[in-house]
């Protein structure tokens, strides 16, 4: 069953910037999350999946599920129909510097923070107990691989997904390997 939730109803991150924009403001291609949200989810409260660098750019990948489910007026029929409840992203940080990575990733969620810094660079930072992840990158965000599911109750997302991007949807029909070296980038 789909239903509208209340917590759908906020700023995706809400950040120590000032009270400027919010994070969805960073996001170069966030069209993409609009279509599925009247306001994008904070990221108060997201389950941190993995995290994958690249040495190129350099780049920081976080494969994250958000808090709140879009609205059932937002969503393709079928997710309703295959009684998904969860929607997971990838979130790609260009130009990182200064990563700092303590503890293991936790299984509860994390909130993740973004400050402003100077001349167009953001401080990211993730605090959970036993676990400290924080890094300075480009203020300009990439989101991507969105995918729909049903979550296990032990909380496992290696079930079949639902992606939104067409090539994800020939590709796959749930999460590849990590060996799939081109959805991890």
């Amino acid at each position: 069953m789909c239903t509208a939730s209340a917590e759908s109803r906020s700023c995706l991150a809400s950040s120590d910037r000032s009270g400027a924009s919010s994070s969805i403001d960073l996001v170069r291609n966030s069209d993409v999350l609009g279509t599925l949200y009247a306001d994008v989810p904070p990221l108060d409260s997201v389950r941190l999946r993995s995290f994958r660098l690249d040495w190129r750019g350099p780049t920081l990948t976080l494969r994250v599920d958000l808090p709140a489910y879009p609205d059932p007026d937002r969503i393709p029929p079928e997710w309703c129909e295959r009684g998904h409840d969860t929607l997971q992203l990838h979130v790609q940080f260009l130009a990182v510097d200064d990563l700092t990575v303590r503890g293991w990733l936790p299984t509860v969620p994390v909130a993740v923070s973004v400050a402003e810094l100077t001349t167009r660079r953001i401080l990211v930072r993730i605090a959970e107990a036993g676990f400290e992840f924080s890094f300075t990158s480009s203020d300009s965000l990439i989101v991507g691989h969105i995918s729909s599911y049903r979550v296990t109750e032990t909380g496992s997302d290696e079930v079949p997904h639902t992606f939104v991007s067409r090539l994800d949807t020939r590709l796959f029909t749930s999460l590849p390997g990590t060996h799939e070296s081109t959805f991890y980038q």
